[in-house]
């Protein structure tokens, strides 16, 4: 006799109450699992295939942190927090499939949950609302204005990306016409991408700083396209195998344009550092990110990069003290004097567009930022 599938909706194991489908967080990460928040205050992660309870038990307890990762790893099972998870869930149909299969597809889900104790909620929120108010009292550049594009409407007559198309529409720089179309195809990005393997090293910067313009206006209604992008480049560059040119600042130039979602990526940047071809894309992209989110900085060990203001490339000690200024880095202040007299010319882009400069001038700028004069 054939046995009988039973099919639940999937409950918390702390409330009884059911949960709903978990989503994508706001914020976006290297390392990403679908979360929800049932209403007793327990999060919870999906790993679909079963396989990653680890690292999805370690993501729902840094989000029950609010991201606060080194306050996560202080916290003890049971006198901190409780963890609880249901089995068997198919997050096709949102359902507990006690057979483990389903029309001879095997259901491995997991859904993972951890719930602070009151007193440690409480500890995150105080925490949470202190963060908020230090990120609000950091000074910071106005970040590029971005135009609001409404929702792709249902019923449209979808276009096909092609290379001919991307290759046109990003001759002319419209960012309105790539956005429409990465809306229709999510092949466009891929093509984008391929622009970025191009022997001028020019053509490659202005390619960096569309991707960065094209994905920002993505993320309004379909954010998941960009991080899928994001993996993408942050695996080429990872592959000794691939050349990653024009990679590490595309990176930096999506992040910077929406820290909001992608500013969890921030760190993973200085992983570029030890090699010295992109070195300087790596201190570049940090001070686009530092232009609106200083904090994001801040918040990584960047007190490694002051030895940097003595590197031999003269574009690496005048980006290095662009960044330096971008964060208010009065830890080096006076090493920034000692470039006062460092007139090697360099080229730094901004927006798209290149700009001459000086390393003694890019330290003047700082210095000045530093000591908060106009």
């Amino acid at each position: 006799m054939k046995k009988q599938i039973i099919k639940r909706p999937p409950w918390c194991p702390f409330c009884g109450q059911r949960v709903g489908k978990a989503t994508d967080a706001s914020q976006r990460k290297m390392n990403e699992f679908p979360v929800g928040r049932c209403q007793c205050g327990a999060i919870y992660t999906c790993d679909v295939t079963g396989h990653n309870v680890g690292a999805a038990m370690v993501e729902a307890l840094v989000f029950a942190c609010g991201d606060n990762s080194d306050l996560a790893w202080e916290l003890f099972p049971e006198e901190d927090y409780l963890t609880g998870r249901v089995e068997n869930y198919d997050e096709m149909t949102h359902q507990v499939v006690d057979t483990g299969n389903m029309d001879g597809r095997p259901i491995r889900g997991v859904l993972y949950f951890v719930r602070l104790h009151t007193e440690m909620s409480e500890l995150v929120g105080r925490l949470s609302e202190k963060k908020q108010e230090k990120l609000e009292a950091i000074p910071r550049e106005a970040a590029p204005a971005t135009t609001v594009m409404p929702p792709p409407d249902p019923k449209r007559t979808r276009g096909k990306a092609s290379k001919k198309l991307v290759q046109q529409l990003a001759d002319l720089a419209d960012v309105e016409g790539l956005v429409a179309l990465c809306y229709d195809d999510k092949k466009t990005l891929r093509l984008l991408q391929r622009r970025l393997y191009d022997p001028l090293e020019e053509n490659r910067w202005k390619t960096a700083w569309l991707i960065g313009e094209v994905c920002a206006g993505v993320s309004d209604h379909d954010p998941g396209q960009v991080s899928e992008l994001l993996h993408r480049l942050f695996e080429a560059c990872f592959d000794s195998a691939a050349a990653n040119w024009g990679m590490v600042e595309t990176l930096g130039a999506v992040i910077a344009r929406r820290p909001d979602i992608y500013g969890a990526f921030t760190k993973h940047l200085l992983n570029y550092l030890g090699d010295d071809s992109t070195q300087a894309q790596v201190v570049w992209s940090l001070g686009e990110i530092a232009r609106s989110r200083p904090d994001l900085i801040r918040d990584t060990p960047f007190f490694n990069l002051f030895h940097f203001l003595e590197h031999p490339r003269a574009d690496v000690r005048g980006l290095i003290a662009r960044l330096f200024g971008k964060i208010r880095a009065t830890e080096v202040a006076v090493q920034l004097m000692n470039l006062s007299e460092d007139n090697a010319a360099i080229t730094i882009w901004e927006d798209g567009t290149a700009v001459q400069t000086t390393v003694a001038q890019e330290a003047a700028k700082a210095i000045q930022a530093i000591h908060g004069e106009k």
